[in-house]
This record gives structure tokens, sequence and C-alpha cells, in this order.
């Protein structure tokens, strides 16, 4: 079975031998993968250096750098590709040898084309779940520091959870948070994690805040390795032992209030630009804490400080929903911007319904969070373009009782449970998990449920191609009783024209589904 990923692989393959080149060119490229060649090492690090490439096929034996020397450069300059090794001249300790060096399978020649694409496929499918892996950990994170948040005021404990998951998350050996004095502009350490008791053995370098705020206020993310990292710290003698920084603002409401920081000691641990996001994240879930906090703190002994905690916490309740919206979203490529319209679709129904301002937003806000349970299904399942297996079925079923329980420890969250639970509960009793009928199915679970086909219908997904919107009316329209609410089916259907109407005045028809 050869590779499925929606946009084809991309491999790099190494060989001074023209002829191979150009046969595992060609096949691969009939696979359906994107194949560029390249007849030495150097010229292959070259390119891995310009494009990122998901798989590279290198020969042992070539002029200049070989292919294990290669390996070697690869996994030294953490290029994030995986490697397999082709030779015609094998023995078991070569085979060994590449792969201490980082290879991850080894091919003899001469070797048949239907052993290559099977290496491929595996190689692809492995990246693929060590990717999802990395999605549902850093999920998984957001949703426990966005808990820590929603639970407690103590800014202390707050700080402590978010520089742990930075710590966790960058597999750094020291992390550490300054928050900005307001009276005096300087930057002072608040907290400080060390990974283990003899990291670092000199102390730590002081950061160099002028620098690294002046790099923020253009834009250029603060992320360096050895030597080059110096310039960020008024120590330089400090940075010797230093093999990667980073650093990412706290901001409030625009205004810079801390800088969070982590460090690794480990020569072989080199920070990148994915664990420089995830920090971004982290870093934001710890302003908003910074900022709850302080409210809290200044104002809870007058009406008033009750009035302006309690905008606080909401506000603090819309970022965790878009935490959580923002941590599904970046796991499934092709469902990227579903919730966003799923909620945008309630929205113009629950206005429709002259719904209290409250319910309106408890309603965009269950949109928003309807498909949480599917951080828990595998995403080559949500992304498979065949038909799904009737074991498959039943573990994809499984995700709106998944959303309740991510939901159900939260307390902040409770209001938005029925529209994850619900949504794909039918009129007519037919649908999952609980066979709920008519009116005994949640509003918010009928109105989530039309957004929700109506967008999936008018979609791209892996099985299928977008369905025009006349398609998918008429669809909602020949379910209306069995599947949906015929009373919301027959509003969506005059409420989503009217939408349309408006969209195309404002010169938004990109907006609009075709």
């Amino acid at each position: 079975m050869s590779a499925e990923p929606t946009e084809s692989a991309r491999i790099l393959v190494v060989d001074d031998e023209r002829v191979i080149r150009e046969i595992l060119a060609e096949f691969l490229s009939l696979e359906g993968f994107t194949v560029h060649t390249v007849e030495d090492g150097e010229k292959a690090l070259t390119e891995l250096r310009l494009r990122p490439y998901d798989l590279v096929i290198t020969d042992l034996k070539m002029p200049k750098i070989s292919g294990l020397q290669l390996l070697e450069k690869i996994e030294a300059e953490r290029l994030g590709v995986l490697t397999v090794l082709m030779t015609g001249f094998g023995t078991v300790e070569t085979a060994i040898e590449a792969m201490k060096k980082g290879a991850y399978d080894y091919l003899l020649k001469p070797f048949k084309v239907e052993e290559v694409i099977h290496v491929v496929d595996r190689a692809l499918y492995r990246q693929r779940l060590q990717a999802e892996n990395i999605r549902l950990r850093e999920a998984l994170t957001i949703y426990k520091v966005s808990e820590a948040i929603a639970l407690s005021h103590d800014i202390d404990h707050i700080l402590d959870v978010v520089l742990r998951a930075a710590l966790d998350e960058a597999k750094a050996d020291v992390a550490t948070l300054h928050l900005r004095d307001p009276r005096s502009g300087a930057y002072e350490e608040r907290v400080k994690i060390v990974a283990a008791d003899d990291a670092p053995k000199l102390g730590l370098p002081s950061p160099a805040f002028g620098v690294i705020t002046e790099q923020f206020a253009q834009g250029v993310p603060v992320v360096a390795h050895g030597g080059k990292a110096s310039r960020f710290f008024t120590e330089h003698q400090m940075v010797a032992e230093l093999s990667s920084f980073i650093a990412v603002p706290l901001q409030v409401r625009g205004s810079m209030v801390g800088v969070l920081n982590v460090f690794s000691f480990t020569p072989t641990k080199k920070f990148d630009e994915g664990h420089r996001k995830m920090l971004s994240v982290l870093a934001s879930r710890a302003a908003s804490a910074i900022d709850n906090a302080r409210l809290y703190g200044e104002l809870r002994t007058t009406n008033d400080d009750l009035v302006r905690a309690n905008l606080s916490l909401e506000e603090m309740f819309q970022q965790t929903v878009a935490g959580f919206a923002q941590a599904l979203e970046e796991s499934d490529m092709y469902t990227r911007g579903h919730s966003e319209r799923v909620a945008v679709y309630s929205e113009i129904i629950a206005r429709g319904l002259t719904l209290p301002d409250a319910e309106v937003r408890r309603i965009v806000q269950a949109g928003v969070m309807h498909d949480v349970g599917k951080i828990g299904v595998r995403y080559d399942m949500l992304n498979k373009p065949g038909k799904l297996t009737p074991e498959e079925v039943a573990v994809f079923r499984q995700h709106p009782e998944k959303g309740k329980r991510i939901l159900d420890p939260v307390p902040c969250l409770h209001p938005l449970i029925d529209g994850c639970w619900c949504h794909h509960e039918w009129f007519d009793g037919g649908g999952y998990p609980r066979q709920l009928a008519g009116d005994r199915i949640p509003l918010v679970g009928r109105v989530v449920a039309i957004a929700d086909a109506y967008d999936a219908m008018t979609s791209d997904r892996a099985y299928r191609r977008a369905l025009p919107h006349e398609v998918a009316i008429g669809e909602i329209e020949r379910c209306a009783g069995t599947q949906f609410d015929p009373e919301l089916a027959e509003a969506f259907v005059r409420l989503i024209e009217a939408w349309r109407t408006v969209m195309r005045e404002k010169g938004q028809e990109s907006l609009i589904p075709r």
C-alpha cells in the first residue's frame, strides 16, 4: 500500500549512479511522491538546508561525503528528516552502524522496486504517527495548563505549572520566567525550574533584556544556539556551556509584562521553531494568568473589584476555549477552520431565533468546542480517504463522549458540554451516543448539528471534494424531521441565504461556500 498524505511526501534521492537515481525517481513519482535527486552528500545537505523533505534515500558509498557521514551531519544539524541507507556492499556491522547514526532502515542493492516502496511507506507512516503524538501531547499540555488557570487564582501555582510544562515540552535543562517591574521597567526573575540537580554547573547567564525586547519589537524570534546566543546575555563568558536558548514574550493587551526563557546545556539538544511556537502558547497562558491574578488581587475587596474580576474570568474562559480550539485545529489539517465556521453558522441560527445574548454566546462557544473529543481519535483515521471499517466507525463515534469527559473536570466549560455531547443525535432518535429524540436533544445540540453538517458538506475532506452550497442545502431540507430539527432546518435555510447576501454586499465572497 502506498503512502496517502494529502500533500505528496517529499523524498530526496542521493546516489552517484545516475541510473539508480532515475529508476527511483520514476517509480516513486508514479506512487505519488514528490522526488528530487542529487549525486552526492554535499549537494544533499545543501538541498536539505534549503527545503523541507520527509525522507532521504541515500547510497552508502559516495564521493565527498559518504552515506554514513551524511547521516551524522543530518543528526548534528537536526534537519528533521528520516533516512534510509542503500548499498551493494552491505554487512551486518554496516547496518548496525547506520542504525546507530540515525538511519530508519537499510536496503541492499540490487533491490526490487516493491521493496523500496514498502520501506518508504513504513517510514512515512511512522513519521505521521510521531507527528500526531507530538500534536496530541501539546494539546494535552495546553489542556492541563488551561485547567490550572481555570481552577486557581494562585499566581505562583499557575506559573509553576506553566514553567514545568515549558521544561517538559522543550526537554530543556532550565526554564525561567522574568516579570517586568511596572515602575522601574527592569525584568526580575520570578520563577526558575531546573530539570536536574547538576544542570547547569556554573549558574545561568543573565539575559540582556534590552537586546531581547528589541528583537521582539522587530517581530524576530529569539532562538539561538551555541556561541550565537552570546549576544542575548550580559555575561558572555558564562555562555560557553550553553547549547541552545529560546526566549518568548508574555504580553497582555499588547504590552509586554515578562519573558519566558528555556536553556539547554546538553550538547546534542538544540531547540527548533516547533519548540518556540509551543512555548509562545504557554507564554500566552501565563500572561493571561498574571493579568487575571493581578486584577483579582487588587480589586477583590470592593464591588467594582468583583465586577472586574468576573470580566477577567470571562476573558480567561474565552482564552481557554481558544486554546482548546487551536490545539484541535492544529491536529487535523483537513478540518482546519471547521470549528470556527461551525461557530459562525451556529450564531446565524441562534440570532435568528432571537435568543438572549448570553445564550447566543454559549451556542457560539459550543460550536467552537463541539469536536474537542477528536483529540482522542487517531489522525490517520480522521483523514482516511476511503470508507471506515466498522471498528473505525465505532472508535470515531466515541468522540462526543470523549468531548464530554474532557470538558467535565473544568467547571467553567460545563455550559459547552451539550454541544459536544449531542451534535450527532438525530431528531428521530437514530443518532449517537444516546439515541435522544425531538426536544430531548438540548437546543444547542440541535443547532450545532445543522451547522456542523452544512460545513462538513461544503468543505474539502480526505474522502471527497466540497459539495456545492445548493447540494448541501438540499440535503438539509431532505433530512429535516429525521436527522435535523425541522423548524431549525427551515430557519437555517432561510437565514443562511440572507447571510450570504450580506457577505456578498461586504465584498467577502471568499468566505461563502460555493
